[in-house]
């Protein structure tokens, strides 16, 4: 369970009255603070470098922190080129694999990208983190905390006690169907996304920015509707990142560009900023980028800031900086 004393954010009418006298006023301060600031991915120790930014400063902060496994996460990347023809009569090399037509592709093994997702007193880690993600957020902004079976229902009491339990807007879950699967118990296959906001009455949220998805029975609603497609629900069926796939980095636990893009689109509008201090692979910033809202990225993982680094190569205007590392 969480441990410690408990610090709450202002809920409540007499919080939500003195929040909205003063929202105008305080925004646009923080905007001219941010406006002419770049895009960031600063590598460094989070719970060092966030109390350097400014109240209220992000719309939406979205994170993915260590799922607390109890063991290294780890990845090793991969690439396949193409071998010249041969003679047919001599041995495939080690390594070599035949695709379409025959084709002969060698399997280059890349590095080995790695993080630890072990810890003593995980909340005592945590918890400071999301008391800072609190003062970090915007007025009418919104926090999406991206957890598994493991640590979610105690983060669900602990942002209750932050954010008051009125904030809680929504538990989503990312539900998909890949991998290894258990024969002792129901296999585990989702994660969970706990969403909270900074005031419950004044928060963004815009339904009508989100992609749409077919209907699952089309046949039970008129051909209009069908081709138009369902707002999603708070559950969302998506394929993980492919092993194969374009979108793929290498990093371990990278979560799909597909996801974050429902979230960014529904949470923020053009031109507001998202932080995300677990960056990882970096793909809030890079579906950020995408969708025209800016950003900061912070990860004390030297192997993640390469990962960026490369994935940022074409994003004009990202400014990469060294902070204070644990």
């Amino acid at each position: 369970m969480p441990r410690g004393r408990r610090r709450r954010g202002p809920t409540g009418s007499a919080a939500r009255s003195a929040s909205t006298s003063t929202t105008a006023d305080r925004r646009r301060r923080t905007e001219r603070v941010i406006d002419d600031e770049p895009d960031r991915i600063i590598h460094a120790d989070n719970l060092a470098v966030l109390p350097t930014f400014p109240d209220g400063r992000f719309t939406l902060i979205y994170l993915d922190p260590p799922f607390n496994t109890g063991r290294a996460q780890s990845r090793q990347s991969t690439r396949h080129v193409r071998v010249e023809p041969t003679d047919d009569s001599q041995p495939a090399a080690s390594g070599t694999i035949t695709g379409f037509a025959g084709k002969r592709y060698e399997r280059i093994r890349g590095d080995l990208l790695r993080y630890d997702d072990r810890f003593d007193d995980y909340w005592a880690f945590l918890e400071p983190r999301l008391v800072e993600a609190w003062r970090l957020l915007a007025d009418d902004g919104t926090l999406y905390l991206h957890l598994d079976y493991r640590e979610a229902h105690y983060a669900k009491v602990l942002l209750d006690a932050l954010f008051g339990r009125e904030s809680f807007l929504n538990e989503l879950i990312w539900a998909y169907d890949y991998g290894a699967k258990a024969k002792r118990k129901w296999p585990t296959k989702h994660d969970t996304i706990l969403v909270y906001v900074k005031n419950p009455t004044g928060y963004w949220f815009d339904s009508t920015a989100v992609d749409r998805e077919p209907y699952m029975a089309p046949g039970l609603v008129t051909p209009e509707k069908a081709s138009l497609g369902k707002l999603p629900t708070d559950v969302w069926w998506h394929t993980i990142v492919s092993p194969t796939g374009r979108e793929k980095t290498g990093y371990p636990t990278q979560k799909p560009e597909g996801i974050l893009r429902r979230i960014v689109q529904a949470s923020t509008r053009e031109g507001d900023w998202v932080l995300d201090f677990f960056a990882g692979s970096g793909t809030t910033g890079a579906v950020a980028a995408t969708l025209g809202r800016r950003f900061v990225l912070v990860d004390e993982n030297a192997e993640a800031i390469a990962v960026m680094k490369g994935r940022f190569t074409d994003v004009a205007g990202v400014v990469f900086e060294q902070g204070p590392t644990a």
